[in-house]
């Protein structure tokens, strides 16, 4: 089999969650805040990436990160044009790892609107694809924020989020759609339902040949996005940590059935630049195992 088929197979079939590593320049600086590097300690942009890529080299490359447990990995793009352990982030990750990457494509949100964000534009999307393919990403993931129960807003994140996972199918790769439902929407539970309608029907009119993922809330109702997850478009369901605490996050978790997770700050949750290697390697170990046995329900 190609590269492609065989991280396709692992995605689809694997034990295992998607780790998020894809903070971008909004969240890098309380990403780092929580690693213990401080704001005084950098200048600039340039400086700030510098020390979040050596914070997610230093995660990727500890033995406890590694495929048995974990699926793939999200990045974000000034992650995927620089190398871990000289060879390029994405190559590192499947080649070493077994880990199979994908890239944060979007360009972060617009003002709220009809009780939701949507996607910035995204300019000279079809280069970055084109980029991703030749530095060995797999797929792509893209967010936007659902902030009420507003039928109108909901249904246009859903046509967005179809409009360009159909252009990223083009490229030859497998997109993420990320419409996630604010952990503090005041009636959750029906945003849900509002999402769940759309993306079923957003679903029902690919064609067989468009393969997508999606990355959700976990939801109020257990079992919700069960009709989304035996879909025989959708290749996996994962679900994001939201803001909910690691062991939050993992109880909801454990009882969504066959829903895994792709979380970001409750993977990370605990760990320190001050750490020695040892110990850094315990935690993350701790956080992988709580987090994996949690997506095996």
């Amino acid at each position: 089999m190609s590269t492609f088929e065989d991280q396709l197979e692992k995605i689809r079939s694997a034990p295992g969650f998607i780790a998020a590593l894809d903070q971008s320049g909004g969240s890098t600086p309380r990403a780092l805040a929580s690693y213990g590097i401080g704001e005084d300690e950098w200048s600039g942009e340039d400086e700030m990436f510098h020390a979040v890529h050596a914070m997610r080299t230093r995660i990727v490359t500890m033995p406890a990160f590694d495929g048995d447990r974990i699926l793939g990995a999200i990045l974000f793009e000034g992650t995927m044009d620089r190398d871990v352990e000289e060879r390029p982030t994405g190559t590192y990750l499947w080649a070493t790892k077994q880990v199979v990457p994908f890239l944060k494509i979007d360009k972060g949100l617009a003002p709220v609107e009809n009780g939701v964000q949507v996607m910035k534009p995204m300019p000279n999307l079809d280069a970055t694809l084109e980029r991703a393919r030749t530095l060995g990403i797999f797929g792509t993931k893209m967010r936007s924020v659902v902030k009420e129960a507003n039928a109108e807003g909901i249904q246009a994140i859903v046509d967005q989020q179809f409009e360009v996972a159909k252009q990223i199918v083009r490229h030859g790769l497998v997109p993420i759609l990320e419409p996630e439902v604010d952990i503090h929407c005041p009636d959750k539970a029906k945003a849900e339902k509002l999402l769940f309608d759309g993306l079923i029907a957003g679903l029902d009119a690919l064609a067989d040949d468009q393969k997508v993922m999606l990355k959700l809330t976990l939801p109020e109702v257990d079992g919700l996005y069960t009709p989304c997850i035996e879909h025989p478009n959708v290749v996996k369901v994962v679900a994001l940590s939201g803001g909910y605490s690691r062991d939050e996050a993992n109880a909801r978790l454990s009882r969504q059935p066959k829903l895994v997770a792709s979380f970001s700050r409750a993977l990370v949750e605990g760990l320190s630049a001050q750490q020695s290697d040892k110990d850094f390697n315990a935690g993350l170990d701790t956080a992988i195992e709580s987090i994996f046995q949690a997506s095996m329900t």
